[in-house]
């Protein structure tokens, strides 16, 4: 069984049925120049390593699929082939779908900054419907979100099986660590995007505390 990824240009779907709809639009077409590059680069890597650290399902990948590309992969390689992806799709503009958690990840408007899913990994970019997505849909069994922007600083939740969600961050040092706790999903994902930013104005309004360690 193997863990698919898909890449597609940024901005041509927003939706899971329109990226349905462009990806089924694409089939048979001859493949754009840019996916035969990253084809081309993911095909090469794959094959200068011993057959047991391959990390392609199918090989080789690409053939007629206009401006997307499939790649599947093995679950063990899951995380190498998405930040492979990242490092070969986001400068040239694509976006990457992932079908088995219906994520739909497009560099449009994105920070690059350092993010950590509990439940998926480590990603290199963050935009604004990102973090609303996976706030409102951290659960079991890692249901944390962490955004880094350097050493000692940066900003994370926890959303408690119960409900609420613990935020904290910390600007630069441990006596700088500050915590609180939130109901509202959105006014989570809110304040993370605003700090990621580094608007002055983050978490204006909410009663933080220190946290002691």
């Amino acid at each position: 069984m193997s863990y698919d990824h898909i890449i597609l240009p940024s901005g041509v779907a927003s939706s899971i049925d329109e990226v349905d709809a462009y990806l089924a639009a694409q089939e048979g077409k001859p493949e754009s120049e840019a996916i035969a590059e990253i084809a081309t680069e993911l095909n090469t890597r794959n094959s200068e390593l011993p057959v047991d650290d391959t990390f392609l399902s199918v090989d080789p990948v690409g053939g007629p699929s206009g401006d997307t590309l499939y790649v599947p992969s093995p679950y063990d390689a899951i995380g190498f082939v998405r930040n492979l992806l990242f490092d070969l799709a986001t400068p040239r503009g694509y976006a990457v779908y992932d079908p088995q958690l219906g994520w739909l990840i497009d560099p449009a408007g994105h920070l690059p900054i350092a993010v950590t899913h509990g439940g998926a990994g480590e990603f290199p970019y963050l935009t604004e419907e990102l973090t609303y997505r996976w706030v409102a849909g951290l659960a079991d069994p890692n249901p944390y979100l962490i955004v880094e922007r350097g050493e000692q600083r940066y900003i994370q939740t926890y959303r408690d099986p119960s409900g609420p969600y613990t935020l904290e961050y910390r600007d630069g040092a441990p006596e700088r660590h500050f915590g609180t706790t939130l109901v509202d999903p959105a006014q989570v994902a809110s304040i993370i995007w605003d700090w990621a930013n580094d608007k002055p104005d983050a978490g204006a309004g909410v009663a933080w505390t220190r946290v002691e360690f």
